[in-house]
C-alpha cells in the first residue's frame, strides 16, 4: 500500500453522496485533512476488531466488506464503490472496526481521520445533517439485508439483486435490461448468503424459466414481471 497527502481531492468528494450540499470551502477543508491510500487487489483495508481510527470514501476500484465465521464462511456485507464511503460507523463511535474491508479490485480511497473529521463536524452543521443520513441509509441497508437472509429464498435474493443492479443502470441512463455482475460469482453467492453451487442452480433455474438469460458475468433481463414476482416472494 502506498500512502501521499492530497491536495487537492476535490473532485472525488464532490462525487462522494456523503459530502453532497457542501460548498467549495467546506470541500477544501475536507481536501486539507484527507490522505489518498492505494491498495492492490486482495489487500487487506482493515481487519474486524481493528481499532477504528477513521473511514474511507471510495475514488476508484471497489471494497468488499465482510464478516468471517469461526468456521471461515464469509457473508459480504457490502460492496463499496466510487462515491460511496464506509466504515463511518465505527470510526465515529470510537470503537473497532466490526467487520473486515478488503480491496476487491484495485483501489483508490481517500481516507479521513476521525478525531480530524469530528473538528468538522463540529463547525459545519451541513456535514453533520451529511453524516446523520448516511448512518441513517446505513442502517436501513442493514436492515434489509437481515430481512433477505432470515426471510426470503435464494431466489429471491437473487432476484432482488438483479433488478437493483438494472436500477443503478437506469439512473445512469443505460436501458437496464442487461446488467453485468460487478462481483464473481463465489462474490456473489456469499453477498447472498449461499455457496457457488446453489447460485449457479439458481441462476439456470431461473433461465430455464425464460426469466433472464445468462452469459457469463452478463445477465439479460428477458422478464422484469416475473422476477419482480420471484423478489417478493410470489413465485420460486
Amino acid at each position: 500500500m502506498k500512502r501521499e497527502s492530497t491536495k487537492d481531492d476535490r473532485s472525488v468528494l464532490k462525487r462522494a453522496r456523503i459530502f453532497s450540499g457542501l460548498g467549495e470551502a467546506d470541500r477544501a477543508a475536507l481536501a486539507a485533512i484527507a490522505v489518498r491510500r492505494r491498495y492492490r487487489r486482495g489487500e487487506s483495508i482493515f481487519s474486524e476488531g481493528a481499532l477504528a481510527v477513521g473511514f474511507y470514501v471510495v475514488a476508484k476500484g471497489q471494497v468488499k466488506v465482510f464478516k468471517l465465521s469461526p468456521d471461515g464462511k464469509e457473508q459480504i456485507i457490502r460492496i463499496v464503490t466510487p462515491g460511496e464511503q464506509f466504515a463511518e460507523a465505527a470510526a465515529l463511535s470510537g470503537g473497532e472496526y466490526p467487520v473486515n474491508a478488503q480491496a476487491l479490485r484495485d483501489c483508490e480511497l481517500v481516507f479521513f481521520d476521525a478525531e480530524r473529521f469530528c473538528d468538522l463536524i463540529i463547525s459545519n452543521p451541513q456535514l453533520a445533517v451529511n453524516m446523520i443520513a448516511a448512518l441513517c441509509r446505513l442502517l436501513r441497508g442493514l436492515v434489509d439485508m437481515v430481512e433477505e437472509l432470515s426471510l426470503k429464498d435464494v431466489s429471491a435474493r437473487l432476484a432482488k439483486y438483479l433488478l437493483d443492479l438494472s436500477l443503478r443502470a437506469r439512473k445512469a441512463g443505460q436501458p437496464g435490461d442487461t446488467v453485468e455482475l460487478p462481483i464473481t460469482k463465489t462474490e456473489l453467492a456469499a453477498r447472498l448468503g449461499t455457496v457457488s453451487e446453489t447460485l449457479s442452480r439458481t441462476l439456470a433455474k431461473l433461465a430455464e424459466a425464460g426469466v433472464i438469460a445468462v452469459q457469463g458475468s452478463t445477465i439479460q433481463l428477458l422478464d422484469r414481471d416475473a422476477l419482480a414476482e420471484t423478489a417478493a416472494g410470489l413465485r420460486s
